[in-house]
């Protein structure tokens, strides 16, 4: 992308318009700091506030790590685990799925949000065996039966994220889930070359991912995606991945929730030593993602990575938190607590704004809509919401609130 020659006031001011930005205008918002910094965000802000208006939403959920074996090796991870590390718990079983999800269903969540490695059945011979044994041939098989039983067994909807997928396997998770999620992360090519964080990560090579989100778009499913910053990338790099996000949801509609999420650093790893992405590169990443994305676009932050100023990001134009759990930790981020819902609601009111929980399915997917909520999840849906699509009795359903 070759730099704009537009003045940075003349392309906010095209934004705040509700103009749709030309790709080639974004790259006048790469040496934005200070005082053009805050002028991202304040574009950034009234833009949400002309889509979204002053609600915030977050999603009450249980993380499900239904298994940390992956084929993948990510210089930053210390969810994934090896057979030796995992001993004989490889995969969770039916009985502990279904624990999770029940205990959940009692402290009021609606999401039961699956996350899992990538294919380790194509890496280690132990996933296969433990998968066949019990009549499964990959673990998107025993995801899929998972989904069913917590949507035949609980009221929470699962929210599948797998990893890539082919058609097929996209297709077979569709009917128990409303929603989908597969985390871009960068479409930088340097990242997977040598020494690279994704090095030894298959599936983390962009036009895979931007394939399965793709897919996802042809398919009708709502999907999540989103980037990480500050492992490597440049910003005119987070541009040319937005851009790439932007145009997949211009030609499905499907892109319901974009993440930004911030690097940090973890022990035990080769990127221990890596400084953490700052408030500055988020915040520019976060009002950039708004500006490029534009005003209907779910944008999230999540909070317990940013547990000092969360509340600063509504000021760039955020307006989701994302997954927050009363019962599970943060299993890819086990250092990184959930915030309290009292805080969260505190700080984001604090910012002018209402905390209100939502279905893993943003309302504007099912609402006056039946083309991307499979007909088997409609009526567990409309059991769960009001009248907008939020969550029936909103953040006082919740014990303590």
């Amino acid at each position: 992308m070759s730099a704009s020659t537009i003045p940075l006031w003349e392309v906010l001011d095209s934004a705040r318009s509700g103009e749709e930005l030309p790709g080639e205008s974004a790259s006048v918002f790469v040496d934005a700091s200070g005082s053009s910094l805050n002028e991202l965000c304040h574009a950034a802000a009234h833009i949400r506030d002309m889509g979204k208006g002053k609600t915030v939403t977050f999603s009450p959920k249980v993380f499900i790590p239904l298994t940390r074996l992956c084929r993948d090796f990510c210089s930053y991870c210390t969810f994934r685990q090896d057979p030796g590390e995992a001993g004989e718990h490889l995969y969770m079983t039916p009985e502990e799925v279904l624990e999770v999800a029940q205990a959940g269903q009692r402290l009021g969540c609606t999401e039961a949000l699956f996350t899992l490695g990538e294919r380790p059945e194509a890496r280690y011979p132990e996933a296969k065996e433990w998968l066949a044994i019990r009549g499964y041939r990959t673990t998107l098989e025993y995801l899929t039966a998972m989904c069913k039983l917590v949507v035949e067994e609980t009221s929470l909807l699962p929210h599948a994220n797998p990893g890539t997928m082919s058609r097929q396997e996209m297709a077979a998770l569709r009917p128990c889930n409303p929603s989908m999620g597969l985390m871009l992360e960068s479409t930088s090519p340097r990242l997977y070359e040598e020494g690279g964080p994704h090095e030894f990560a298959p599936s983390k090579r962009p036009r895979v991912r931007l394939r399965t989100i793709e897919i996802a778009g042809e398919l009708g499913v709502p999907f999540t995606t989103g980037l990480l910053i500050g492992i490597g990338e440049t910003r005119m790099e987070r541009i040319d991945a937005l851009l790439a996000i932007r145009k997949l949801h211009a030609a499905h509609g499907h892109i319901q929730e974009v993440i930004i999420q911030n690097f940090r650093a973890k022990p035990d790893t080769p990127m221990k030593d890596a400084p953490d992405a700052t408030s500055d590169e988020l915040l520019w990443t976060v009002a950039v993602a708004r500006l490029i994305l534009g005003q209907h676009m779910n944008i999230q932050v999540p909070p317990n990575l940013n547990s000092d100023d969360y509340q600063a990001y509504i000021g760039a134009g955020i307006n989701d938190w994302g997954g927050v759990s009363p019962l599970t930790i943060d299993y890819v981020n086990p250092e990184a607590p959930w915030p309290g819902l009292a805080q969260l609601r505190e700080r984001t009111g604090a910012e002018g704004h209402e905390l209100r929980p939502r279905l893993p399915i943003y309302p504007e997917y099912f609402l006056e809509t039946d083309r991307y909520l499979d007909p088997s999840l409609t009526a567990q849906v409309e059991s769960l919401v009001d009248h907008k699509g939020y969550v029936k009795g909103g953040i006082q359903r919740y014990a303590g609130q």
